[in-house]
């Protein structure tokens, strides 16, 4: 229990040290995506360093199914401590993962002043989901959206090379 507060607490620290690093930039939407960018580069990296341990007494997976469904109950499960709620897909290398009481998100008020914040604290989530993927030989696009807090989707398109 202590540790997901602490986990908690760091990536809130995280989120709003990165922003306060750029508050002194005068432009606003360059701001944005600059935070976002570094965020998401955060996560990927965790992603690729936390995939390699997990998967490394793992045989190798045969379909881009079965390297999503791991993501979702096994490296879901030892990161934000529940399993995704639901995974869909077109079959077509389109995914998408909904989790209704995203752990990240838990700490805010339901109110919609809060939804135009909640992009930002979902940044780092949607690059470790591509960092993960990127070790397992996904080439994805993530991203990230909240209609009715804590609940998020997170869309993956695989990237056929």
């Amino acid at each position: 229990m202590a540790d997901d507060a602490l986990f908690e607490f760091l990536h809130m620290e995280i989120v709003a040290h990165v922003y306060k690093e750029q508050a002194t930039r005068e432009d606003i939407d360059k701001e944005r995506v600059t935070c976002v960018s570094t965020l998401e580069l955060m996560g990927f990296r965790v992603g690729q360093g936390l995939i390699e341990r997990f998967t490394k007494d793992c045989p190798t997976f045969k379909e881009d199914l079965d390297i999503m469904k791991f993501l979702c109950k096994d490296l879901w499960s030892t990161i934000f401590r529940k399993q995704i709620d639901n995974l869909r897909t077109n079959h077509q290398g389109t995914y998408v993962l909904q989790d209704n009481k995203f752990a990240l998100l838990t700490q805010f008020s339901t109110g919609k002043q809060y939804l135009e914040e909640a992009p930002k604290y979902l940044a780092f989530s949607c690059g470790l989901i591509r960092g993960a993927l990127s070790n397992l030989g996904l080439e994805s696009v993530v991203t990230a959206e909240v209609s009715l807090m804590p609940s998020c989707k997170f869309q993956v398109v695989i990237q056929k090379l």
